[in-house]
């Protein structure tokens, strides 16, 4: 049976937001019983983001595999939100150009009074901090039950979403994330508009050039 909470705070929480080592672990057995799809291909090449405020609408959360091209899975945790808006948002990656060394395409959007918006978002990640705080969250029910058309589009797909109880997942009605720093694998929206979008490429990389 799943655990229900009103709201529920949760501060620099990491990875798949959850309270314990045995929903990792849940995760981890799902993996070794091959119980996950690996049906998402990526570039192979992490990115980061960081967000002051992100307010999102029918959120989920449950483990995937994204994989390369060259056929190597990494094992990541989806966020999905029907409907998310995000305030001063930044995504940065490093990019090797040989012999003009490391360079960082960084953008910026929502730093203005219209913040971004974006509906069926979901964000592949391995890693997540963050101030947090949920609504009416269950914890540890089958990923083949998760509501929302944010996890249709990934049944539909087949990017992920394990059945059966091996397939541990997590949802709520809404949840208020601030402060967020999260290390990426890909990201995907059904529309996104990115108001007050700034784009930049900057020599060099770490901190103080990419997002964090």
């Amino acid at each position: 049976m799943s655990q229900s909470y009103g709201k529920t705070r949760w501060k620099r929480f990491a990875l798949v937001m959850v309270p314990s080592v045995a929903a990792t672990a849940a995760i981890g057995v799902s993996l070794a019983n091959s119980a996950l799809a690996a049906s998402f291909s990526i570039s192979g090449q992490q990115f980061k983001v960081t967000v002051q405020d992100l307010q999102g609408e029918n959120f989920s959360q449950f483990g995937g595999v994204d994989v390369e091209a060259n056929g190597t899975p990494h094992p990541v945790a989806i966020s999905a939100f029907d409907h998310a808006q995000l305030r001063n948002m930044c995504q940065s990656v490093v990019t090797n150009l040989g012999p003009l060394g490391k360079w960082t395409l960084v953008l910026n959007a929502g730093q203005g009074e219209k913040a971004v918006d974006a509906k069926n978002l979901l964000i592949d990640m391995n890693q997540l901090n963050a101030d947090a705080e949920f609504t009416n969250i269950n914890i540890g029910q089958d990923a083949s039950t998760l509501p929302g058309s944010a996890a249709d589009v990934v049944r539909k797909s087949k990017k992920g979403l394990p059945t059966g109880a091996q397939g541990f997942a997590q949802a709520a009605e809404s949840a208020h994330l601030t402060n967020v720093q999260q290390q990426a694998w890909a990201t995907s929206a059904g529309t996104f508009t990115l108001n007050g979008l700034k784009l930049n490429l900057v020599s060099g990389s770490g901190a103080g050039v990419e997002c964090y």
